[in-house]
């Protein structure tokens, strides 16, 4: 399985495992069967107009077929980038630079369906063998489709959960490279859970040095180090 990174809009990259062509066309049958299915209810009812002119026929069925050729396209946008089928798989459409998709990029996507799914099938060859598993439709609109199987907590970044009305206590912190705070709050959660005094002593002095830290106001290196990982968090978001 393909990995995704995407970056998150605190510049947070996280890794995401891509929807395979299997999932997906899955999801395509799920939800083609979807649409056969409100097709026959239409058929079956549409016994009623069979004495109409040709002209009302084709009206009516140019009406009723409508939730089936904008099926995919609006749950998409009512859903978040899923249909009843992609919720079925666990699968989702996401843009890769982190930001919500937009009313364009579904349709874009959409339109592309007609190249990606009805000719010879083209768009599963691109998810099976492009970098990033992504279909033509994808690629035009910087988007593609991951696996939520995976959870991502917010744990395995290096966001912190920030109480309504926080206030700092370092604003050096602001010294520190994304990177900086992802080694430290790896490093402090491994340590923390074992117990490895003697690494957080280390720890809590190199972010001393690197932030210029003259004076801590924490006796404690837990509760000085994740304070700032929460104030580092503060300043970044606020940017």
């Amino acid at each position: 399985m393909a990995e995704i990174q995407i970056n998150t809009t605190q510049n947070v990259k996280i890794n995401y495992t891509a929807a395979g062509a299997g999932e997906r066309l899955l999801a395509f049958v799920i939800d083609g069967a979807i649409k056969w299915g409100y097709l026959v209810v239409v058929g079956a009812v549409f016994g009623a107009f069979e004495n109409m002119d040709e002209w009302s026929q084709i009206a009516i069925n140019t009406i009723l077929g409508l939730p089936v050729v904008f099926y995919t396209l609006v749950l998409e946008l009512l859903l978040g980038g899923q249909t009843i089928g992609k919720k079925a798989l666990k699968i989702r459409v996401v843009k890769i630079d982190g930001y919500q998709a937009t009313l364009a990029d579904y349709v874009v996507r959409w339109f592309f369906r007609i190249i990606d799914i009805w000719i010879f099938g083209i768009g599963f060859f691109f998810i099976a063998f492009s970098k990033q598993s992504q279909r033509l439709g994808d690629m035009a609109t910087g988007t593609s489709v991951i696996s939520l199987r995976d959870k991502v907590n917010i744990s395995h970044t290096i966001l912190e959960n920030l109480k309504e009305g926080f206030k700092p206590t370092y604003p050096t912190v602001i010294k520190l490279s994304d990177n900086d705070a992802r080694i430290i709050k790896e490093t402090f959660t491994n340590a923390r859970a074992a117990k490895d005094y003697p690494t957080l002593i280390k720890l809590r002095d190199k972010i001393m040095e690197v932030a210029e830290i003259k004076e801590r106001k924490h006796s404690s290196d837990i509760e000085f180090i994740d304070t700032i990982l929460k104030d580092y968090n503060y300043y970044t978001q606020a940017m």
